[in-house]
C-alpha cells in the first residue's frame, strides 16, 4: 500500500491513539512503555500496547500487539502505523515487528513518535531493507528437496 496520502488529522489521531495505548503497557522490567495505532482499510483504528514478561522472550511488542488485535476483529488490509514511545530519538519497530508488519503491508506508512512529541515519517520497506517473504521461503524449501 505504497504513496498512500494520509492526512495530517489523521497522522495526529493515529499518536494520539498510540500515545493513549502506551498508558497501558506492561513494562515493569524495562519501564519502557510503547503504544501502537494501526490504521486500517475501511478506517478503523487498532491500538496495541507492549506487554513484557519476566524471560523477556515471551515479551510482545505494541505493534504486533495491535496487530493480534486487528486480526482478533478479522482486520487484515493495514494502511498506517503510528508507534509512541519515550525514547529520542524516536524508536522504530524492532525487527521482529518489522517481519510481521512486511508480512501484510511490506511497504507500509510508518509514523514514529516520542513523548516529547518529535515526530519521523518513513515507510516499512525504507527501513526493512531484504524482507523475508513466501519466495525466500519457497525458495529455501525448493533447495531442500532438491
Amino acid at each position: 500500500m505504497a504513496n498512500i496520502a494520509i492526512s495530517d488529522s489523521i497522522k495526529k489521531q493515529l499518536i494520539e491513539k498510540a500515545n493513549a495505548a502506551r498508558a497501558l503497557a506492561y513494562a515493569p522490567y524495562s519501564n519502557f512503555h510503547v503504544g501502537a495505532a494501526i490504521l486500517c482499510e475501511g478506517g478503523e483504528i487498532v491500538t496495541g500496547a507492549n506487554i513484557e514478561n519476566a524471560a523477556y522472550g515471551p515479551s510482545l511488542c505494541a505493534e504486533r500487539s495491535a496487530v493480534a488485535v486487528a486480526f482478533s476483529r478479522g482486520l487484515r488490509h493495514f494502511v498506517a502505523l503510528a508507534v509512541v514511545s519515550p525514547s529520542t530519538p524516536v524508536a522504530a519497530p524492532c525487527g521482529t515487528c518489522r517481519q510481521v508488519l512486511s508480512e501484510f503491508a511490506p511497504d507500509l506508512p510508518l509514523i514514529l513518535s516520542n513523548t516529547s512529541g518529535d515526530v519521523e515519517e518513513t515507510t516499512l520497506g525504507a527501513i526493512f531493507l531484504k524482507q523475508f517473504d513466501a519466495a525466500a521461503l519457497r525458495s529455501g524449501t525448493q533447495l531442500l528437496t532438491e
